[in-house]
C-alpha cells in the first residue's frame, strides 16, 4: 500500500511538472512564448491606460474586457523563464532573473495580484477605480522592468 501511495504521489508530481517543461521544445520557443504573452498583455494594458489618462473615452465594458485579458495574460509568461532560456540572444531579460529567482518570482506574483485587482476595479464601472488600480499595476510593472529587463 505504501509503494502504491509513493508511486501515485510521484505520478502526480510528474503530471504537474511535465506540462511546463514539455511545453517548449526549444529555449527559443519559450522566449517567443513569454515575449508574445507580455506583448498581448501590454497591448490590452495600454488600452486601459488610454482610458485612465483621458486619451480615449471611458467605456466600462471595454475596460472590464481588457482588464480581464490583462489578468489572464499576467499568469502566462512565468513558466517560460526556465533553464536555458537566458541564453537566447533575442531577449531583453536580465541575468538577474535566473540569479535572483526568488525576487523575480515575488515580482511576478505581485504583478498577477495587481492585475487581478485591476480586473476587479474595472468591474465597478467607475473611472476613478480604474485610475487607482491602473496606477498601482503600472508601478508594479515598472519596478519589475527596472530590476529585470534590459533597456
Amino acid at each position: 500500500m505504501k509503494a502504491f501511495a509513493c508511486i501515485a504521489a510521484a505520478a502526480t508530481v510528474f503530471a504537474i511538472a511535465a506540462p511546463a517543461s514539455a511545453q517548449f521544445a526549444k529555449a527559443e520557443d519559450a522566449v517567443k512564448y513569454r515575449q508574445n504573452a507580455l506583448f498581448v498583455m501590454g497591448q490590452h494594458f495600454g488600452r486601459l491606460g488610454a482610458m485612465a489618462n483621458g486619451k480615449v473615452p471611458f467605456d466600462a465594458k471595454v475596460a472590464a474586457d481588457n482588464a480581464e485579458l490583462v489578468a489572464t495574460m499576467a499568469k502566462l509568461p512565468w513558466a517560460a523563464f526556465g533553464p536555458g532560456t537566458d541564453m537566447d540572444g533575442n531577449t531583453k531579460a536580465k541575468p538577474e532573473i535566473w540569479t535572483e529567482q526568488a525576487k523575480f518570482k515575488e515580482h511576478g506574483d505581485k504583478m498577477v495580484a495587481e492585475t487581478t485587482k485591476l480586473a476587479a476595479a474595472t468591474k465597478t464601472g467607475n473611472l476613478a477605480s480604474l485610475k487607482t488600480a491602473f496606477a498601482a499595476t503600472a508601478d508594479t510593472c515598472k519596478v519589475c522592468h527596472d530590476a529585470f529587463r534590459s533597456k
